[in-house]
């Protein structure tokens, strides 16, 4: 645009014989070209690092972040504007996710070879999945006429895993199996408990016929055997947005997510198989489809790629599968910590499409804040099919319980109440001693 202006200044100047004005556009047009020059070669000899201490952290963490800004260049930079961009709805006053002290954002200059050190720490408040930066730099020269921009350090991810309360005093390795329940149907046989034997029937291997018994009856005897017992967990956890009433959040999702994650670890303990499966979003998915995609021409577009949109229609579950594995709680507390809110799947679609993954031998412990007939009825026809089913339910008020248990008693599920963190403990012992 100026380099236009000037051409039309210059053609007037001509037109009207003003030999004054064109040397002012002479000098113009020198000043923006030179301005050009050394603010395109400011902002290309800058060179960046960020290190931080730590990536996977506790709620109540805080992660010290170190950033050195350095010219590598042979001339002196007159302003840069340097920022290390953190999400406002993560540190804002309603969110409260994460507390920043310190510098992440600073305005100075360098000379030749010179320096800048920034320092600032994360307090995690909050479990979460958070961005921070891109480190950004701002540039330009002493007239305003030109500004350049550029990313300095692409940016990393903290991980915040969810509080999980401890059964202190148990010793949880001594259990029986969680959940352990006679049923009417074998999952399968186990081989190694022997119930009785029977009249042997065609299609019966070898290996299954009871020799003794046949030597003594003079007829050919097979062995019975029991069936294998449910051992351990698959937590059905609901985090659809409609779920939870507005009035009390972030408290009673986040109230979830600790009890999902205690329940979990007491299975792991137990040396259970344990799992997990919920119609939530996972925000490393969300970051890898709505945020950082690399360079940006303003810095403006990097505040809000890094201000990432946290509604989404998610339309299949967020699953671990559910095994038996030293590293299975790992697994789980990560997801726990990435999750997030969704508008997707109810807790009836997701049933639906999680089934053929829920193994017949671990016990469903849905865990709900909304009960209405269709969860009822969806929970109900998994007890029908012979999958042992427990239901907590996340709310306050007794009467509210009371009431949310209704459709879950009429078809036969156990109800569980999570009034608040306290209650954790009392809901996971109770699972150890019914093991």
């Amino acid at each position: 645009m100026l380099l236009v202006i000037a051409l039309l200044l210059l053609a007037a100047a001509w037109l009207f014989n003003m030999g004054i004005l064109v040397y002012a556009v002479y000098a113009l047009v020198a000043v923006f070209f030179i301005s050009h020059l050394f603010s395109s070669g400011w902002i290309s000899s800058l060179r960046a690092s960020r290190t931080v201490n730590l990536l996977v952290a506790k709620v109540g963490d805080t992660i010290p972040v170190a950033i050195k800004v350095k010219n590598e260049g042979r001339f002196p930079i007159s302003w840069v504007l340097v920022e290390d961009i953190l999400s406002k709805a993560d540190r804002g006053e309603k969110g409260k996710r994460i507390q920043v002290t310190g510098r992440h954002m600073e305005v100075t200059d360098f000379k030749a070879g010179g320096q800048l050190q920034m320092m600032y720490q994360i307090k995690c408040n909050r479990r979460g999945y958070y961005q921070i930066g891109p480190l950004v730099a701002e540039t330009g020269d002493l007239f305003g006429l030109n500004r350049r921009y550029r990313v300095l350090q692409q940016p990393d991810y903290l991980l915040v895993e969810p509080e999980v309360v401890r059964l202190e005093g148990y010793d949880i390795a001594s259990r029986r199996p969680i959940g352990e329940i006679v049923i009417t149907h074998r999952l399968f046989e186990d081989p190694t408990r022997i119930a009785g034997v029977r009249q042997y029937q065609s299609g019966d291997s070898l290996s299954r016929i009871h020799w003794r018994a046949t030597a003594r009856t003079g007829n050919l005897q097979s062995k019975i055997y029991e069936p294998s017992s449910v051992a351990g967990a698959t937590i059905l956890l609901d985090f659809h947005k409609n779920s939870f009433d507005r009035r009390h959040e972030p408290m009673r999702s986040e109230l979830a997510i600790t009890c999902a994650a205690s329940v979990a670890n007491a299975v792991q303990q137990m040396r259970q198989q344990v799992g997990l499966v919920s119609n939530g979003r996972d925000a490393a998915d969300r970051i890898r489809e709505e945020g950082w995609r690399g360079d940006r021409r303003t810095r403006d577009e990097a505040l809000k790629s890094a201000s990432m949109d946290r509604n989404n229609e998610r339309l299949r579950p967020v699953i671990v599968p559910t095994q038996r594995a030293d590293d299975q709680i790992v697994h789980i507390l990560q997801a726990l910590a990435r999750l997030e809110k969704t508008d997707g799947l109810s807790f009836f679609e997701m049933i639906g499409e999680a089934q053929q993954r829920l193994p017949r031998d671990a016990t469903i412990i849905a865990i709900l804040t909304h009960v209405d007939l269709e969860v009822g009825v969806a929970l109900g026809e998994l007890r029908r099919q012979g999958y042992a089913v427990t239901a907590i339910i996340n709310c306050f008020e007794i009467e509210r319980f009371s009431h949310l248990s209704a459709p879950l008693l009429a078809e036969g599920i156990e109800t569980r109440h999570l009034m608040d963190k306290a209650s954790i403990r009392a809901i996971c012992e109770r699972q150890v001693l019914l093991a």
